[in-house]
């Protein structure tokens, strides 16, 4: 009788998933901490740039010359990094090569320079971008297979979302769902979490700056009440279709009519700087947040997210860097809050779904952002974010912010495929 029994099949599945489990726990405790002290760094800095600009509101005429800085930076050292969000997903579904390091410092610095001048964007753009080119220089040193650098990649959006925002679990959902719309990677799940949670914690404990908000007040459900919620996540969904459009059809205007890059944020900045001008006000430049916290306390008025939207779109389409989320978050929270003069659901309420049903519907991710309600404002608000989201994606476009997102499963009987060449479109 042989002395060596065979290794069963148990046991080399087990064995393999120790290996697994510690190996992602190993790489999601060190792009956490990389990203965490990034978003922490970034946040800070964020802050400061704002206080000088409000302060100084004489630099906001610099807003053009700033443009100009920006649009040489990226035509001439930053072409192969400027697709920003869309070259980060776009690797997840075609993994080509490494993106390169150079993205995070140059949109740490673009958006820097955008906010300190007076431009209207927002920061989970570049806490993404910055996420993702940190992590994406440990695939050559852990001998990453390109699916594992989808996973990494994965890892890295909910690492840089959940710590920007202070919603760790809103980020592992966002990870997994922006890229893979109705088809979760379940092996990712490991190591998307961990990164999340890593990198938040990682931020909290640089005392990142995060805002917080309350819905004091939450109605009983009744039949009623869930109407009045999905009427609002309707047009919630159509002013998410309003803004994607809007921000592609200006992006597509400024490289028609304006064919060296350089003088896109030029001519936009001038635009924005004419507008704060007119209007004398920064209420809707930057990211807006002292405007979001009081939508959840008085109702706003009806032309406040149209103007947000304005400023945005010129922003982000002339080619100034930032993101596009917490603008998103101002626009919704604008709209929730004045339809409660037609809604009668409470002030508070109507803002915080307005604040991710908005976001749902612009970057196709109902379920991230129904939980980054529960975190952000309590778990009690949860139904009723829950069907403004649902019903912002439904009746938003196919089409969100991300322009090569793919859609495996179309909301209005059609197919959006992605295609890599999309990118040098962009």
């Amino acid at each position: 009788m042989s002395q060596h029994q065979p290794i069963s099949k148990n046991s080399t599945t087990f064995v393999d998933l120790i290996r697994y489990l510690a190996k992602w726990l190993v790489i999601a405790l060190i792009i956490g901490i990389c990203i965490g002290i990034a978003s922490a760094f970034f946040l800070h800095a964020l802050n400061y740039v704002t206080d000088v600009r409000e302060s100084n509101r004489w630099v906001i005429a610099l807003l053009p010359v700033a443009g100009l800085a920006i649009g040489l930076l990226y035509h001439y050292y930053g072409k192969d990094i400027a697709a920003g969000n869309n070259l980060l997903i776009g690797e997840i579904y075609e993994p080509q090569k490494v993106i390169p390091f150079k993205m995070a410092p140059f949109i740490f610095i673009g958006t820097l320079i955008t906010h300190l001048f007076g431009g209207s964007a927002g920061r989970e753009g570049t806490a993404l971008q910055m996420a993702g080119s940190i992590a994406d220089q440990f695939s050559k040193p852990f001998r990453l297979s390109p699916t594992d650098r989808k996973v990494l990649l994965m890892a890295a959006i909910a690492a840089g979302f959940g710590s920007v925002f202070g919603t760790p679990v809103a980020g592992a959902v966002f990870g997994l769902e922006v890229a893979l719309i109705n088809r979760i990677d379940l092996k990712a799940i490991i190591p998307v979490v961990s990164a999340a949670f890593i990198a938040d914690t990682t931020a909290r404990f640089l005392h990142a700056p995060h805002t917080h908000y309350s819905i004091p007040v939450v109605p009983n459900i009744s039949f009623l009440n869930i109407v009045y919620a999905a009427l609002a996540g309707i047009l919630f969904g159509i002013c998410a279709t309003a803004f994607s459009k809007s921000l592609h059809f200006t992006g597509h205007c400024f490289k028609k009519f304006i064919s060296y890059m350089p003088l896109r944020p030029v001519v936009g900045g001038l635009l924005i700087a004419f507008g704060i001008w007119f209007l004398n006000s920064t209420t809707y430049i930057g990211l807006g947040v002292p405007f979001i916290v009081r939508s959840f306390e008085q109702q706003a008025y009806w032309y406040d997210f149209v103007l947000k939207i304005s400023f945005t779109i010129i922003t982000l389409g002339a080619g100034f860097k930032g993101g596009e989320v917490t603008p998103l978050f101002f626009i919704g929270a604008a709209l929730g809050s004045a339809l409660a003069g037609w809604i009668p659901l409470p002030v508070a309420l109507l803002a915080g779904m307005g604040f991710v049903a908005v976001f749902a519907g612009a970057t196709n991710t109902p379920i991230a952002c129904t939980v980054m309600a529960m975190e952000l404002f309590g778990v009690h608000c949860g139904l009723y974010v829950g069907i403004a989201c649902i019903m912002a994606y439904l009746l938003s476009a196919n089409k969100g912010i991300y322009s090569v997102q793919m859609i495996p499963s179309a909301k209005h009987q059609r197919y959006v495929h992605f295609k890599r060449k999309n990118l040098k479109d962009l």
